[in-house]
Formats: C-alpha cells, structure tokens, sequence
C-alpha cells in the first residue's frame, strides 16, 4: 500500500511525528473499539500491571503478554504553540508571538480562536543560549518582548533560541516550541 496525504500528529503527538518514513514501515490505526485507559489524577505515573492478548481467551492463555507499565497522564498535556514568530524591533527588543492550540473542541472552523482547554491562560518561555537556560518567564498571552536591557543582562548573543510552551495546572508545561535567533 502507498499511503500519502495522511494527516499526522493528532492529539498532541506532533512532536513525535517524523517528516518521512521508510518504506516498509508499519503503522496502527486505532478507532472507537479501542478506549483509553481510566487513569485518576492520583495514579498518574504509579506502576500497573496488564495482560494483554485476545478478548475471546482467558488470560493465562499463552498468547497473552505481561506488562508493568506507568502512565503519566499526557492527554492531559497541553498542546505546543504553533506559528511561533519572533520581530527584531529597532530599538533592538525581540517581539515575539504565537498562536495557542488546544486539547479541548479545538476542531470547529466557526469560531475566531479555538477555547482555551485549560483553567488560565500560561505560557513558559525559555531563553537558551549554548544549551542553557539563561532566562525563564511566564505570560499571560500569547506574546511576549524580550527587551534590549535584558538580553544585555543575560549575556545573550546570536545564536540563541527562545521556547514556549502553554502551561496546564493539571500537567505542567507542555512541549516547547522554539525559534533560533
């Protein structure tokens, strides 16, 4: 089979998606049939033990597997920003914006912004020079300016990259999307 024009990375796994595969690689497609585990907020990340195999045998049939796994809850995990623009403004400020996605009814056409998906509007942002951290901060929008003063404060100098990532109070910061300046 030839499978082209397939949409990839739904429901926050863009991240992982690679931009080709070889032939011959081979590829799941889950539906309805197949439901998510129920996982409380408490057992995020706790051990659990299945046995896997096919519905119509017991479960000590030899065609069964075992598995202790942990899961860490990442249907919780915010989406990353998309469009992540940055602005060299002539005072030499790094204007930078994004557009928010979200986890939650994000699929109508007929609204401006798809729903927020989580209690507050939060936003990580990471300044990395050299592969450090050398500032973080939080905003309250999708946009935030990287002034003159503290680049000269942080000691930042080209190339250096800036990261977002929308924060959940449920799950934390979510994958970083990065521009490199």
């Amino acid at each position: 089979y030839d499978l082209s024009g397939r949409l990839r990375g739904q429901a926050g796994t863009d991240h992982l998606a690679e931009d080709i595969w070889p032939a011959g690689s081979y590829f799941v497609l889950l539906g309805p049939a197949v439901p998510q585990i129920s996982l409380n907020a408490a057992d995020r990340g706790l051990a659990r033990h299945y046995r896997i195999g096919p519905a119509g045998r017991p479960v000590d049939d030899p065609s069964y597997s075992y598995r202790v796994e942990a899961f860490d809850g990442i249907g919780l995990r915010p989406l990353s920003p998309v469009h992540l623009r940055a602005e060299v403004l002539p005072s030499n400020d790094i204007a930078l914006s994004w557009v928010r996605r979200t986890r939650i009814d994000g699929d109508s056409w007929q609204s401006v912004e798809v729903p927020l998906g989580e209690d507050t509007e939060l936003y990580k942002i990471r300044v990395v020079q050299n592969g450090a951290v050398v500032r973080q901060e939080t905003a309250t929008q999708p946009n935030w300016i990287y002034t003159a003063n503290a680049q000269m404060s942080d000691g930042v100098a080209s190339p250096f990259t800036i990261e977002v990532a929308q924060v959940s109070n449920r799950f934390g910061p979510g994958i970083f999307r990065k521009v490199d300046l």
